[in-house]
């Protein structure tokens, strides 16, 4: 077991376009698609299962930590939802632009360099986001041991990757990278993408059980992502921790 979950191949490849972050038709295009729904699902999810008033701020005084958080894509909605929000990223520029972006839009998020083995708090989590992360950290076992430490007791946490099957190889890498060119190639190794029955083995261990686990697929004509029973390229899980 390694005791650093920093890639740094992994932080220099998106450290080198971090300036693209808040560009909707730049480099994270597919990132400000997928956003809307990632966003919905976290906050339903939030609100029924702390049993939240859905209002303007439903989120209001919930604590969410945001790992992996790069510009602040999830970190400033999480914001105007009310949550009281720390995004951290391994990378030093990522942060660089989202505490700008956040400085710019007078939201107040509490941003740090930093990895959650070597992120210093003295508080738990509420709510923990590891969103399409997972597949860029070196150890995923001591990576979510180390995210589980920040988490309060019926704390949740979110993790959204994806699975490792040939569809996904397909889809996520020649179609997505070689093919369409949504994404910059290289952005995705198939050797990393982590299997649900891998990611909840690894999370049961840390007391984390899986309270729901949902497929999302992307639709070339309505160019918009939604929720589906299909798991087989993106997912999302909920975890409960015991």
């Amino acid at each position: 077991m390694k005791n650093n979950t920093i890639n740094k191949e992994e932080i220099d490849k998106f450290s080198k376009i971090a300036e693209e972050w808040w560009n909707p038709t730049g480099k994270f295009k597919p990132l400000h698609k997928f956003n809307p729904i990632r966003i919905s699902y976290i906050k339903n999810n939030i609100i029924s299962t702390l049993k939240l008033k859905d209002n303007n701020k439903p989120l209001n005084k919930v604590k969410i930590l945001d790992i992996g958080c790069g510009g602040g894509l999830l970190s400033e909605p999480m914001c105007r939802l009310g949550a009281s929000v720390v995004g951290i990223d391994a990378s030093d520029k990522n942060i660089k632009v989202a505490k700008l972006h956040a400085k710019k839009n007078n939201l107040n998020i509490d941003y740090y360099c930093a990895s959650p083995e070597t992120f210093e708090t003295k508080i738990k989590f509420d709510v923990i986001l590891n969103m399409e992360i997972v597949e860029h950290v070196e150890d995923v076992d001591f990576f979510l041991k180390s995210s589980s430490n920040l988490l309060k007791k019926n704390g949740i946490m979110f993790v959204a990757t994806l699975n490792k099957t040939l569809k996904s190889y397909l889809f996520a890498i020649i179609g997505a990278e070689y093919i369409l060119k949504w994404l910059p190639i290289g952005t995705h190794e198939w050797e990393k993408f982590v299997k649900p029955d891998n990611l909840i083995n690894i999370l049961k261990k840390y007391n984390l059980s899986l309270d729901a686990l949902d497929g999302m697929k992307f639709n070339l004509i309505t160019d918009r992502w939604s929720l589906s029973s299909d798991k087989s390229i993106n997912y999302i899980g909920k975890f409960i921790k015991n």
